[in-house]
This record gives structure tokens, sequence and C-alpha cells, in this order.
């Protein structure tokens, strides 16, 4: 068992922890991009234990910087965005997406202290509908080229909800292939049609056996780890008769993504980003590799609700129960995507 000092070393994610400093020498998921829509985009945001906020200026262009007015100290997520930037609502200091002030009222007409004056300010890519952010030292690394950022927009979903446990705990169920045997099963799994886990019916491939049939009926499986370049590839083996093994893999991107299947026709890439030592932000890309998900036109699409189908997700995407994708759903409830 780990020692509290070993857990905190891994767990905590302050600017200056080791694991905190670690994590923001790579791209972390700030926000749905959807969370910028409306009259209004501006957006605090809690990333690593440290407080910004997030808005898209008159240009479209997105910037993150920190939260706290650098004059006053006040919220910057009350802010006006005009004249090219994010005003403060106290003094209406200006701040444009670098974070450069470009205004100071109350200063004497010609005053160039604003030049002198500029806020923390992040880069941010979109990419999968997600807006990432880069909270290190120095130039970011190159964004990762993996399947769900290749794919046409058509063919990709993200959606995003917050779990109250730390990120490793969070990263450690997702990878494990164990327990989705049974906690994937749930209620009513005996009907096809209507059970929790209806994302692991897809058919095997050269099998017309279920996958949630061979997870609920082979639960011990063979479970393999390798070291990759990129993390761990784990490969778990269930053997259903002489001749046939299924195989799943889940590969794990270090340090807090991981690719698993759905189906045959589909995979869901994730990450567990710390929103503080406490608690993480489940993001999550579903990446299809036929039909598109978002089309008018799609078979089929992807809502994110709670289990009792509510769909009512609070401002921090919490839901009163756990999450439940229902892949039957004419359209998504509010705050889902």
């Amino acid at each position: 068992m780990m020692s509290q000092e070993q857990n905190d070393l891994i767990t905590r994610v302050g600017p200056a922890t080791p694991a905190g400093k670690l994590l923001r020498m790579y791209w972390q998921p700030a926000a749905l991009v959807d969370e910028l829509d409306g009259a209004r985009p501006i957006k605090p945001v809690k990333l690593l234990g440290e407080n910004f906020v997030l808005f898209r200026d008159e240009n479209e262009r997105f910037g993150l910087i920190d939260r706290d007015c650098p004059h006053r100290g006040a919220d910057l997520a009350f802010g006006r965005l005009e004249n090219g930037g994010l005003r403060c609502a106290f003094h209406g200091w200006l701040f444009d997406v670098n974070g450069q002030c470009l205004e100071t009222p109350a200063e004497p007409a010609g005053s160039a202290l604003c030049k002198n004056i500029k806020q923390r300010s992040y880069p941010v890519l979109e990419k999968g509908g997600i807006l990432w952010a880069y909270l290190g030292e120095g130039e970011p690394p190159a964004f990762p080229e993996i399947d769900c950022f290749a794919a046409p927009q058509t063919y990709t979903f993200a959606f995003k909800g917050l779990i109250e446990c730390n990120w490793l705990q969070a990263l450690e169920v997702g990878i494990d292939p164990a327990h989705a045997s049974f906690l994937h099963r749930f209620f009513e799994d005996e009907d096809p049609t209507a059970a929790y886990g209806k994302q692991f019916r897809g058919a095997s491939a050269d099998s017309e056996m279920p996958m949630t049939k061979v997870l609920r009926e082979y639960d011990r499986p063979i479970i393999n780890v390798e070291h990759t370049e990129y993390g761990l590839r784990l490969v778990a083996l269930r053997e259903i008769d002489g001749e046939r093994t299924h195989v799943r893999v889940t590969n794990q991107l270090f340090p807090h993504a991981f690719v698993i299947p759905m189906s045959t026709e589909m995979t869901i890439t994730q990450w567990h980003v710390p929103v503080d030592d406490k608690n993480c932000y489940w993001f999550a890309i579903f990446t299809s590799y036929t039909t598109p998900v978002l089309s008018d036109s799609a078979s089929w699409h992807f809502a994110v609700r709670s289990v009792d189908n509510s769909g009512n997700w609070d401002s921090n995407y919490i839901t009163a129960g756990p999450y439940k994708i229902d892949t039957t759903a004419p359209g998504a409830p509010s705050h889902s995507a």
C-alpha cells in the first residue's frame, strides 16, 4: 500500500508541487467549446488548483488569463467584452487574449501606464470540441494527432462531467479492464434494448457476441500491461472457448488520457484533468469510424444524462447520479456538449 507521502506526491497538483509541475508540461482540457456559446462568452475555470477566466473576444479569439484583476483583485469573470478585450467590471481595466492591458481608465490623458501591465495569459487551442490550455513554462509541446483530433468534426462528439475524487483515482478506474464486467452491467442488463451500458453492445470483431455479454459472462480477464513510448497498453483477454478469445485493448496516454473501444465502430478518448487535489473533470470524445455523429442524417446521437434521464446538469456539469450514455436520444440535453 502507498504511504500518505507517496500518494500526495502524485495527486497534489498546485503550481509548486512535483505532479503539478509535470502536468503543466502538457495541454489540458479547459472547457467545451459550446460552453462559450451565447451572448456572453466568458467562463471562470479552475484547473490544477488555480483560478482563470476563459473568454472569446469580438474577433473570435480565445483567451485564458488569471482570474483576479491585477489592479484591485476584482473577479474578471464578471467583466465585459468590449473594445477588443475583457474589461474589469470594477475600474474598467481592459485586457486582450494575451493578457496585455489595453486601457486603464481614470489615468490622465496620454498615460502610458497600461503598456507596462500584463496579466498572466496561457495559450489556448480548439480541438475536438474542447478548448485546451497550456499552463506550463516556455513553448507548449506539439498537440497530439490521435484519432479523435484527426477525424472530421462530424465524426466526433465531446462532453464533460465533474467527478468528486482526485485525478489519479479517476484515471485508475478508467483504465481498469476488470470493473466493466460488473459496473457496466448495472440494472436490467438482460434486456439489450434498455440496459445501462448500451455503449458496449456493438458486436465484437468476427463474432456475433455483443461486447456486454462477453464482459458479463467472462468476468475473470487475464490482464497484460505493456510499457510503451506513449504510456501503457492494457490488454484484457477473455477466453470464450477453445478457439475464441475476446481481446480488449486500452491505450493509456501519459499522463492522464486513455482510449478504449466502445464497439467495433467507436472509441472513446478520455482525460481526467485535475480541478484541485480532490476533484477532477472527466472530458471525453467519442469517435465514430463509420457514421457521422452530429449530422441531421445520423442514425444515432449521443446525450449525456443522469440515471433518471432528467438531463438536469448544473453550471458545473454535475448530475444527481452516475453518468449514462444514451445513444438513442434525438438530441443532447442542456449542458451535454
